[in-house]
Parts: C-alpha cells; sequence; structure tokens
C-alpha cells in the first residue's frame, strides 16, 4: 500500500473510532456525579464548603430523644432504633452535599464510573476502607449488603434491588450494578446504601436481630456501651479510616456523643434547661420565643442560633387510612379537613408565628403553582383528569377559618359533605343509612406534647359535628408496630422532603407500596396517575421536565386530602451551649444531622 494510500486509510479508521466510541459506553472514573450536569466540587476539593477543615477535635456532645428504643439496628423493620444510628454509625459507597441537591461523591468508594445512558453504574472501592473492627471493606461486603438490605432489611431498601438486574464485582475492588432499565437517579440512589460487615451476620438472623446484636460500621462513631432504653454511648473511632478524605475534613469533631432518653418533650426542656443536654432543636417559634428565657441564656452559657434554608417543607400533619372503608371517600376527607380549624391552633399554639403548609414541596421550585395546571404539568396530568379529583387539574386551596373557636362556616361545610357522603346526624350522632356512627380512633406517641394538645382540641370539632373520636396515646414500641401494620385511622404524618425527590416516591405514594407492611405509603394511596407521575419524574432527561413531574405529583396529594397539614418549620431553631461552634458558611439545606453535629465542634472560651 503507498504511503499516502495509508493515509488515508488511517484517517478513516480514526474517524469511525471517533464516531463509535460514545456508543461503545466508553466512560471514565469520576470523583462524582450529579443528577443533572456536573458536581460542584472539582475532583481536589479540600473540603465541603459549610465545612472547617481547621476545626478541633475534642469534646462531649450530649443530645436527647423522647420514647426508648429496643434495637440497635436502623436497617431492619423489627423494632425502634434510636435514628441517629443510621447517620453516625455506618457509611455508603459515596456520600450527599448538604449544599448541593442531586450530587454525590466518593466515600467508600474513590470513584465513580456510569454510562452515558445511566443504565449501569460501577464503583472502585477506596483501599484505605475498613470497618471499625479494623477488616478492610470488601466488594463481597457490599454485595451481600445491597441484597441482604434488599430483601432482609427496611422496607425502605427495597425498591432499589428490584432495579437491579445484576451485581458482581469485574475486577479487584470494582463492584457494577446493571439496572433493569436506564435511570438517570438510580446510580444516585446505589451510591447512598449503607454498607454492613458481611462476616458478622453469618449464621445470625439479620432481620430478627435484636439490642445485643450491635451492627459494626466503618463510620467515624462506633457504639461504645449502651443501657438499653435510657441511653448509648457512641466514641469516635481513635482510627477511623477516612480522616484525611476531603469530604470528612473539618467533620465528625466531637470524641463522644451520648444519647440519653426522656419520657417527652416537656422533661427533655427541662433536662436542657438544667444542663443537661448540651443543645435542643425547636420546632415552635412560639415557645421559642416564649419560653427559651431562662437563666442560662440570659447569662450567655446558652446560645439561640436560627439556622436559614432552602429546603422544601415537606409535609407535616395528620394522614387519613383510606384502607379503612370510611375514610375511602374523599367527600368524608375533605369534611375531617373543613373541621380542622387551623387557624385557631396556629393561633393557640404558635401566636400565628408559623404560616400553613400548602404544598409537599413548598418553599421549593418543586411546588405546585396557584390555579390551573399549565404547559407541562397539565400535559402530565392530562391522561388522567377524569380519575382525578378536580382540583388536581382546576387547584386547590386548603380551607380557612375565622379564626374562631367555632369555626361556623367550615362546620356547615363539613356537615354538607358528610350528608352528600351519605352521613346524617341522628339523635346527635352522625351515622351512615345503617345506622352505623361515625367514629374515628387518631393515634399519637405518647411523648408528643404537641400531638396531645393539637387533638384535644381537634376532636371538640369533631364531636360538635356529631363524629365520635378517641385518642390512641402510646409508647414508642406500640406506635411503630401499629404503624407498620397500617392499624389506625388517622395519626401524625412528617415526610421530609429534598430538592431530589426521587425513587422513595414509590415507597410515599406508589401504589405498591400502599400494601407492603412497613411502608411510608400510610395513606394507602393506590393511584394509576399517581404512579406514572413518578415514573415521569424519575425518567426526566431535563431539569424542566424534573420540576413538573414534581408539581404534578404535589397536586395530586393536595387535591386528594389525604393529609391534613399543619404549619411548616420555616428556619432551624436550634439552643446550645455556648461552647459549641459552627462554620459561619451555611449550607443551602441549613439544619440537619449532616450538618448539626457533623461539622459543628467544641470550643471552650
Amino acid at each position: 500500500m503507498r504511503p499516502d494510500c495509508f493515509y488515508k486509510f488511517f484517517c478513516q479508521i480514526l474517524i469511525i473510532v471517533s464516531v463509535m466510541a460514545p456508543s461503545q459506553g466508553i466512560t471514565q472514573p469520576l470523583h462524582g456525579i450529579a443528577m443533572y450536569g456536573d458536581p460542584a466540587l472539582p475532583h481536589d476539593f479540600v473540603s465541603l464548603p459549610y465545612a472547617n477543615p481547621d476545626a478541633p477535635k475534642g469534646g462531649r456532645l450530649i443530645t436527647g430523644n423522647t420514647g426508648g428504643y429496643d434495637s440497635l439496628n436502623p436497617f431492619v423493620l423489627k423494632g425502634t432504633p434510636p435514628w441517629q444510628l443510621r447517620y453516625l454509625t455506618h457509611e455508603s459507597l459515596m456520600m450527599s452535599s448538604w449544599d448541593e441537591p442531586m450530587t454525590i461523591y466518593g466515600l467508600l468508594a474513590e470513584s465513580i464510573e456510569v454510562a452515558p445512558n445511566r443504565s449501569w453504574v460501577e464503583f472502585t472501592l477506596n483501599p484505605l476502607a475498613r470497618f471499625s473492627d479494623g477488616t478492610p471493606v470488601t466488594a463481597e461486603d457490599v454485595i451481600w449488603s445491597y441484597q441482604t438490605l434488599g430483601t432482609q432489611g427496611h422496607p425502605r431498601y427495597h425498591a432499589l434491588w428490584q432495579k437491579i438486574a445484576s451485581i458482581a464485582e469485574t475486577a479487584p475492588g470494582k463492584i457494577r450494578m446493571t439496572f433493569t432499565e436506564p435511570s438517570r437517579e438510580l446510580a444516585l440512589i446505589a451510591g447512598l446504601r449503607p454498607i454492613l460487615q458481611k462476616a458478622q451476620w453469618q449464621g445470625v438472623d439479620f432481620a430478627g436481630s435484636d439490642v445485643n446484636d450491635v451492627p459494626i460500621g466503618s463510620a467515624p462513631y462506633m457504639i461504645s456501651s449502651y443501657e438499653a432504653g435510657r441511653n448509648i454511648v457512641l466514641q469516635r473511632d481513635p482510627n477511623y479510616w477516612g480522616n484525611d478524605l476531603p469530604i470528612r475534613r473539618g467533620t465528625n469533631n466531637f470524641d463522644e456523643i451520648l444519647i440519653e432518653f426522656y419520657g417527652d418533650n416537656n422533661v427533655m426542656f427541662e433536662a436542657f434547661k438544667a444542663g443537661e443536654i448540651s443543645f435542643l432543636r425547636e420546632f415552635n417559634a412560639e415557645k421559642w420565643h416564649s419560653q427559651f428565657n431562662f437563666p442560662a441564656v440570659i447569662d450567655g452559657s446558652v446560645t439561640k442560633t436560627e439556622i436559614p434554608h432552602q429546603k422544601p417543607t415537606g409535609i407535616t400533619g395528620f394522614v387519613m387510612n383510606t384502607r379503612r372503608e370510611k375514610l375511602r371517600d374523599i367527600r368524608v376527607r375533605d369534611a375531617l379537613t373543613h373541621a380542622f380549624n387551623f387557624e385557631f391552633i396556629n393561633e393557640a399554639m404558635t401566636g400565628q408565628r408559623q404560616t400553613r403548609i400548602t404544598s409537599y414541596f413548598s418553599n421549593s421550585v418543586l411546588a405546585k403553582h396557584d390555579g390551573a395546571a399549565s404547559g407541562r404539568v397539565a400535559t402530565l396530568l392530562s391522561p388522567y383528569r377524569a380519575t382525578l379529583p378536580p382540583e388536581a387539574y382546576d387547584g386547590y386551596q386548603l380551607p380557612v377559618s375565622d379564626g374562631t373557636e367555632r369555626n361556623r362556616r367550615n362546620i356547615r361545610k363539613a356537615i354538607k359533605l358528610l350528608n352528600a357522603a351519605g352521613w346524617s346526624v341522628q339523635n346527635g350522632i352522625m351515622k351512615n343509612a345503617a345506622g352505623e356512627p361515625l367514629a374515628f380512633d387518631i393515634l399519637i406517641r405518647q411523648a408528643n406534647q404537641r400531638d396531645k394538645t393539637i387533638t384535644d382540641i381537634y376532636r371538640k370539632s369533631l364531636e360538635r359535628l356529631g363524629v365520635s373520636v378517641t385518642v390512641s396515646a402510646v409508647d414508642d414500641a406500640q406506635y411503630n408496630q401499629r404503624i407498620t401494620s397500617f392499624d389506625f385511622d388517622i395519626t401524625d404524618y412528617r415526610r421530609f422532603a429534598s430538592l431530589s425527590p426521587g425513587i422513595e416516591q414509590e415507597l410515599y405514594w406508589g401504589s405498591k407500596a400502599a400494601d407492603q407492611q412497613g411502608s411510608r405509603n400510610l395513606m394507602g394511596l393506590k393511584s394509576p396517575a399517581m404512579d406514572a407521575m413518578i415514573t415521569a419524574l424519575l425518567n426526566s432527561e431535563t431539569v424542566a421536565d424534573y420540576h413538573a413531574a414534581a408539581r404534578a405529583i404535589d397536586r395530586i396529594l393536595a387535591a386528594g386530602r389525604y393529609v391534613i397539614p399543619i404549619w411548616g418549620f420555616g428556619n432551624g431553631r436550634i439552643a446550645h451551649k455556648s461552647e459549641l461552634r459552627y462554620p459561619t458558611t451555611l449550607p443551602l439545606y441549613g439544619d440537619g444531622v449532616e450538618w448539626m453535629p457533623a461539622v459543628w465542634w467544641y470550643q471552650k472560651d
């Protein structure tokens, strides 16, 4: 072949290779990935932007929980573990930034690779990664963790496992997961699953573990001692493997975290005032204003800190169980919503200092817009318009009372709604055509003083309708057992929301989760429209489509009257001993366990 012919042939080969390369899925290891676009932090970042890399180590942090615990395994359905353990004692392959939605960075994994269409993800383990007993974190541990959590763990882990077609070690320290279908989000979700030690659970019933089975983790803290139901001591691991990781610099600064347990919030508040607890989060603006003026605040030994944020409110209120026949009728749920005198309750409890939640994504770009659906949201909802409440498309507004205790206008509306649903007052009692009384039981936690006060007021309103109401205040163990089996009519409800809702939406509102004990679909929602909106959310290719799907989800939930919402929580509020410090740069998401205690430190003046 002549030289000029060879040159032309060679150029043609280069052109073919360059054209074919993307289709063959050529990828490269990355330090982090985002749902859309690139991570904000470069590969050589020094620390998280809201952490102080020079924060001193040391000191003891004492925090308080209400109720008790009967398990130290936060990864199974059985028992009631302290909620902090899931975050402080175990790690995942990747870690979220509290300053970026839909972004993860390497932790146990030093790098991540994804297919161009996100049909698979591959993690490369950090060779330094170790469990607290000094043994290395291996690919075998990782694969076992995903399989075990996905089949024997808490139901919140099952959805991901069902979307993993295969998982295998492709090379030493490399784990590849191939998904049942491409998804922009699944790689992020997979990176955030906790990793456990396989050897610890050989011959042990993982799902049936009790308080004596303490899971071994790889995180900066490990359980050093505990007194069942009373306290737990977490010790910072002096040999923690990840101290020099950029994502860990300036974090987990306390030598010891002690979790004390109290009978209720009032007892815990008194303990804080007496100096027995290091800090206390307060969610009631009126109490923050009127009761946090005790001597320690006045003399400066306790500091009141407010933390702004840009995260959605989520939903807080009382959820109605549509598995109960009497609550399947939206007119009954609407009547109960009208009878809930929010304006009177809010004045009595917060002095009107907190506003009502009107959206499951309030305070964010994901919240539904007022008025009729338009644009992409309308397009998504249109095929299901006939099966949805008209307000899902036309717009829904919560009923507003005149603020008086009697709430006459809304009570009259509630009576009309109940009459339309086949209920009428007979000898002072609301009954159906068969003569059966309309009665509800409201399930609350014994230690929750806020809900006790709210339900006392609400019960009187319902009794004026002729509706019989009982309030069951039970301990944490009974509460969790009844919630797990959906054994309630109405109960208190809190669902946090982020700026990156994803696969967890199936567990919150998906039809499959409605009959799955232990799921978070407490309302029992089964809606083809909702399932379609969740699918649209998960399959979004652009930020605009993603926002539209979230707003459509919001509309369906609000119009369905499944939850009677109360107030949102605006800024975070933490009262703390003045020796506790935090960085001047605040994260996008504000307060949360990833910020307090994660980046705080102890510094004695």
